[in-house]
């Protein structure tokens, strides 16, 4: 009795599953008949894919997703533009043709006053290439694969730059190499003068190659081209190194240089001035000299006694590596003997601008012998004990 129920129940269970399509049957070959064609029915597939795996290529998603600021966008922004600064330099009296950047924030700052503090709240009107900035063209293809070599890096304009650049600098060590076993190569090679420019800093050079870069990775890439200036490059790879310098205006030309004078006997001298907090000094620089030094009508050496002092005004013939060719005469009033040392090396500094090229000028510049020391003593403040000392404050 039990084994019929059982029967009777799978084959409820099968007449329910296949919707009324196979008959009740005992006989094995009527359960083979419905088995088979349980198999070729709709229903069975539809199973059988709810249990199959589905496998898509799934593209880029951001290759396919549209870009922020389009060329015909972008387009769209300059005819904008230049139709606005048009009627801006008519509204100013002035000639489009001639409007320039200036013309147009002057032109702003006089029609749209503007009592902000921050600058970049107060209203401005740019080139859309300054307000919007640059996109990255599209990296990939239709079917998803990215086109350079070098996507999956994660910085692939980076190093591919990195990978030309030690491209080059192999090519000069193995022409170095070709001319120095023929005997050809001279060790003695002119070294490049960086006067005038600089390489770029980390912000230009992301904004060049449209990606974030760390600090080791740009002083890294600042390094390679350091390598690859020391060399002898022909005319590609000093174009290659100057597309990563930008130049720089010479401050030392715009330093007053005292031209050099001619005293009775016919010897040429300079003269100048220096101060120090309270100190003032006049200087005369004499040509081809012994090294004499006077201040005061005093030899240095007697004038300040402290060696800290001496050698503040020795300074600017030892960075020259000018001891000992010239001879100075001093005369120095107010302040301390620090403060007097002071005074007259920056005299002398300026002095010595009149016997050296231009070079040795800008050097003299950056290692601050030109540039006067604006330190005083701070003043005593009322209420309070010194400049910054304040009284002891007692509670009773």
């Amino acid at each position: 009795m039990a084994a019929l129920c059982v029967s009777c129940g799978a084959a409820a269970s099968y007449r329910l599953f296949l919707g009324g399509r196979v008959s009740f049957a005992r006989g094995q070959g009527l359960w083979k008949a419905a088995a088979a064609k349980l198999q070729r029915s709709p229903g069975c597939q539809i199973l059988r894919l709810r249990h199959t795996t589905v496998v898509t290529t799934r593209k880029n998603v951001t290759a396919l997703r549209r870009e922020t600021y389009t060329v015909d966008f972008i387009k769209k922004q300059i005819e904008e533009f230049n139709i606005g600064k048009r009627h801006l330099a008519n509204m100013m009296g002035e000639d489009p043709e001639t409007f320039t950047q200036e013309d147009i924030d002057r032109a702003i700052a006089y029609l749209f006053p503007s009592g902000l503090f921050e600058k970049r709240a107060r209203p401005v009107m740019k080139h859309p290439e300054e307000i919007f900035p640059k996109q990255r063209a599209i990296q990939w293809g239709e079917d998803g694969r990215p086109f350079h070599f070098l996507f999956y890096t994660g910085k692939q304009s980076y190093y591919s730059l990195m990978h030309g650049a030690y491209g080059k600098l192999l090519d000069v060590e193995n022409r170095q190499d070709q001319l120095r076993a023929k005997g050809l190569f001279s060790e003695k090679t002119k070294a490049k003068d960086p006067i005038g420019s600089r390489w770029l800093i980390k912000e230009e050079l992301e904004e060049m190659l449209v990606e974030k870069l760390s600090d080791q990775d740009y002083a890294q890439f600042i390094r390679l081209l350091e390598r690859l200036s020391a060399l002898p490059c022909d005319e590609a790879e000093e174009e290659f190194v100057g597309r990563f310098r930008r130049s720089v205006t010479i401050q030392s030309k715009k330093q007053l240089i005292e031209p050099v004078q001619y005293d009775e006997k016919g010897m040429a001298f300079s003269t100048g001035r220096g101060n120090r907090k309270t100190a003032k000094a006049e200087v005369a620089v004499y040509d081809h000299g012994s090294g004499k030094i006077e201040v005061n009508g005093v030899d240095y050496l007697l004038y300040f006694p402290v060696t800290q002092d001496r050698e503040q005004l020795m300074f600017p013939f030892h960075f020259l590596d000018r001891l000992g060719q010239h001879d100075v005469t001093c005369t120095v009033s107010g302040g301390g003997r620090a403060a007097q040392a002071g005074a007259i090396r920056l005299a002398t500094a300026r002095a010595l601008c009149s016997f050296v090229t231009e070079d040795e000028v800008e050097w003299m510049r950056q290692a601050g012998l030109l540039t006067a020391d604006p330190r005083v003593r701070e003043r005593k403040k009322p209420g309070q004990e010194g400049a910054r000392r304040k009284f002891t404050w007692k509670k009773r």
